[in-house]
């Protein structure tokens, strides 16, 4: 390894070491940034929820942040925005408990479950105004959304309610799963609801200010039900999607996220705060700056690219990264959760770099001074983690410095804790060397 580049690095490293004001530096570095995006390198590392958390009380105590938005469900992720506001439920428990789709480690995890108390406690000595709220970005909850759409007109008017089910009817038989009715568009089983979910979004939107004015729902139910119409609308064209090769669907997916938090931001706005501060959890893939990605290459943008060319400065990406240890995920889509063990990473990679300079846990920050190589490959592990196609599966060429203002280093992670641990991830998986230990 380049002892010059090395030094470059530990020179500008901040380490980390378990106490509130390592954070310090980056907190100087957000500044009055009106968006914060934090990333996670897997979907099933503790220290990356752990270190996200205590980033986000320093933000929302020091900085008067007004929301964390999460890379989760609309209507799931809102009984979570219950708890914390009103004590909806008994327990952060039970409120995680409507994250209950696969994968329902990301978020029914233990490290959620404090962080949701310490959010429901915190709101507690807040004027109403001053609670944060917590929010799903994500478009996968098509029949949760309308489920909850119908639930609420049912009783605040039975008329609106039958039409939205006439609305929503053309989905009915492919409840089991949507893409199925992505296909049967596609092989024109059946035609497109597009033109009905439209038309129910715009209806609901004409409604909601008579409701307002009847007394018949509060301001934050009719901005809930009008983002679940939304949800509807999205995830149906995404569902579509699915078979058209000519669309993009990570890009309907992530204009989605950037959409919902342009409509989070109205919507605060409209309550009275002036200029609503943002926090968003997700993927480093989704918040790090995919023009400084292969993903460009592809014409593929995400919500980390949106935020910065709609706010500039004002947004500010921190991306994770890790060199080896264990983590929660699968071994395929819908599979049961696991605890894996994460390869050491491959050579060529930011990861390498950072565990030669042998610092264990730390930060940098990127400035118009070069402390990273332009490019290297950079890892990242979703749900699904397939070590046997490691480089394939989970690499690809980054520009670091410019996909993110800052990234965090924990050199040795450990899997995150789900609340619904299955016999596999108590195992977990035996080393690659076992059982001779060579």
């Amino acid at each position: 390894m380049d002892k010059k580049k090395l030094d470059a690095l530990c020179m500008h490293a901040h380490k980390i070491t378990g106490v509130m004001s390592d954070y310090d530096a980056l907190l100087d570095r957000i500044g009055d940034a009106q968006i914060v995006l934090l990333g996670e390198a897997t979907h099933g590392t503790q220290q990356f929820y752990e270190i996200r958390a205590e980033i986000t009380k320093r933000l929302i105590t020091e900085k008067n942040f007004n929301a964390i938005t999460i890379e989760g469900d609309w209507p799931d992720a809102y009984q979570v925005n219950r708890y914390v506001h009103d004590g909806a439920y008994k327990t952060a428990t039970e409120a995680l408990a409507s994250f209950d789709r696969f994968p329902t480690w990301m978020w029914r995890n233990v490290t959620m479950v404090h962080f949701v108390e310490w959010l429901h406690a915190y709101n507690k000595e807040q004027e109403q105004l001053d609670k944060v709220g917590f929010y799903g970005l994500d478009m996968y909850s098509l029949y949760r959304s309308v489920d909850v759409i119908i639930k609420y007109l049912d009783k605040i008017d039975p008329e609106a309610a039958a039409e939205a089910r006439y609305h929503y009817s053309c989905f009915n038989q492919y409840r089991q799963d949507p893409q199925y009715y992505g296909y049967a568009v596609y092989a024109r089983i059946i035609q497109s609801c597009a033109g009905d979910v439209i038309e129910q979004l715009q209806r609901l939107q004409q409604d909601t200010w008579d409701w307002l004015a009847q007394g018949k729902l509060s301001a934050d139910e009719a901005f809930y039900i009008e983002q679940n119409a939304r949800v509807v609308k999205n995830a149906e064209a995404y569902y579509r999607a699915l078979f058209i090769n000519e669309k993009n669907t990570w890009n309907l997916r992530d204009a989605h996220l950037f959409e919902t938090l342009n409509a989070l931001m109205r919507y605060h706005q409209l309550k009275g705060i002036e200029k609503p501060k943002m926090i968003i959890w997700a993927h480093n893939s989704h918040i790090g700056d995919a023009r400084a990605t292969q993903m460009s290459l592809q014409g593929e943008y995400n919500i980390g690219q949106l935020a910065k060319e709609a706010f500039g400065a004002g947004a500010v990406s921190i991306g994770f990264t890790t060199y080896e240890g264990t983590v929660s995920a699968a071994a395929d889509w819908h599979a049961p959760v696991e605890r894996k063990n994460v390869r050491a990473a491959i050579a060529d990679s930011y990861e390498v770099l950072f565990h030669a300079a042998h610092l264990n846990d730390f930060y940098l920050l990127f400035n118009a001074e070069k402390i990273v190589p332009d490019q290297l490959l950079e890892r990242a592990i979703g749900v699904v983690y397939r070590p046997e196609t490691e480089r394939l599966s989970h690499y690809f060429y980054a520009q670091l410095a410019k996909q993110f203002d800052a990234v965090v280093h924990c050199d040795k992670t450990s899997a995150l804790e789900p609340l619904d641990k299955t016999a596999v991830w108590v195992r977990g998986e035996a080393p690659e060397a076992y059982p001779t230990g060579f």
